[in-house]
């Protein structure tokens, strides 16, 4: 079946109704009507969004409130295991439950470039309405603008997202204490090396898919569970050598880390291997660091490999006092090296 064949069975209007690309001087008064109504409307239909003014009024319980906004400039717009627009949702929602706070609603602006087609845009927001629905949130506001072709390469997003803090805990790096213990979700590497596979047409036997997937659930587990939670961050771009070296930075302490204990799946260290990368400086979009007191460390890993598809969370290493913003990691032959945050150009538009 055709692109265009499938497009006009799912799109809410038929393809002839649209033109099959957007035009940065045509795209104004009627279309831009019709886009708003028949794609963004469809798709994120909910009492707040229609609306249609020009600011939501939202109803948020007596709580402290989580706020964070991204933007989201990858190519190519889709790989394996994802695209921008599950990337848009999953990338916010997780930067909220970063802090504890359950992610409730998400503004969605597009910047569009002239020449974009419309089966392209259609199955970006349907990607984007399937993430919310999986993250529990809704998409109560946004906007839309189209650009001369050259200047907008394809279609950014820019999400922005409202959560709510359940609890009275402090979620932070300032929270970090001797002895805690260092936690990883899951293994890492799969979203950067799915999307540099992808944009270079690298082939290998098994294919790597993005881990991009919404962390909330895991995080409310644990945090029903009494796991006293110091700080959490998720690894996306600059890897977990860059959390772990934000973390230790502004904590003032040292972190410990065991090379052998961190998951990489062989498939991504293969494809590191061959690119000259090293997994840890590699981008993920569904994995975290988890910093908790000691004795809740084996409990937190059993919570998070329950909710992680792989089942590989793992405890890698510890916080000390030692040396302040200092990382270490212990290689597989024993010895131990200084862990430093990426020196060279980090991978290009992976989120």
């Amino acid at each position: 079946m055709k692109d265009d064949m499938k497009f006009s069975l799912t799109c809410p209007l038929p393809i002839s109704d649209y033109p099959k690309v957007l035009m940065a001087h045509g795209s104004g008064g009627l279309l831009m009507q019709q886009l708003i109504e028949k794609i963004f409307y469809t798709a994120f239909s909910n009492s707040h969004l229609l609306t249609a003014h020009d600011a939501t009024v939202l109803d948020i319980p007596q709580k402290r409130i989580a706020m964070s906004t991204d933007s989201y400039v990858v190519q190519p717009l889709f790989f394996p295991g994802g695209d921008i627009g599950c990337l848009a949702i999953n990338g916010t929602v997780n930067d909220l439950a970063m802090s504890g706070a359950h992610p409730l609603y998400l503004s969605a602006s597009f910047i569009l470039e002239e020449g974009l087609s419309m089966e392209t845009l259609w199955r970006v927001v349907q990607s984007m309405r399937e993430a919310a629905a999986q993250a529990g949130v809704s998409i109560v506001t946004g906007d839309t603008k189209v650009v001369e072709k050259g200047h907008g390469d394809g279609l950014f997003i820019n999400t922005t997202g409202i959560g709510v803090l359940e609890h009275d805990d402090i979620i932070s790096p300032d929270q970090v204490r001797d002895g805690d213990a260092v936690l990883l979700s899951g293994d890492i590497g799969r979203h950067g090396m799915a999307v540099m596979t992808q944009r270079e047409s690298l082939s290998f036997e098994s294919t790597i898919e993005s881990d991009s997937m919404p962390l909330w659930e895991t995080v409310n587990a644990m945090l029903k569970e009494g796991i006293r939670i110091h700080c959490l961050r998720d690894a996306t771009r600059g890897g977990l050598s860059a959390v772990l070296n934000e973390i230790a930075a502004a904590s003032k302490l040292q972190i410990d880390v065991d090379e052998n204990a961190i998951p990489v799946d062989p498939s991504v260290r293969g494809a590191c291997e061959i690119l000259g990368i090293d997994p840890l400086h590699v981008a993920n979009e569904g994995r975290f660091s988890a910093f908790v007191a000691a004795e809740n460390s084996t409990r937190a890993v059993e919570i998070m490999n329950h909710y992680s598809p792989q089942k590989n969370a793992a405890c890698i290493g510890s916080v000390v006092v030692g040396k302040a913003g200092l990382v270490t990691l212990k290689t597989p032959i024993g010895g131990c090296r200084i862990l430093d945050m990426s020196s060279g150009e980090q991978l290009p538009r992976i989120c």
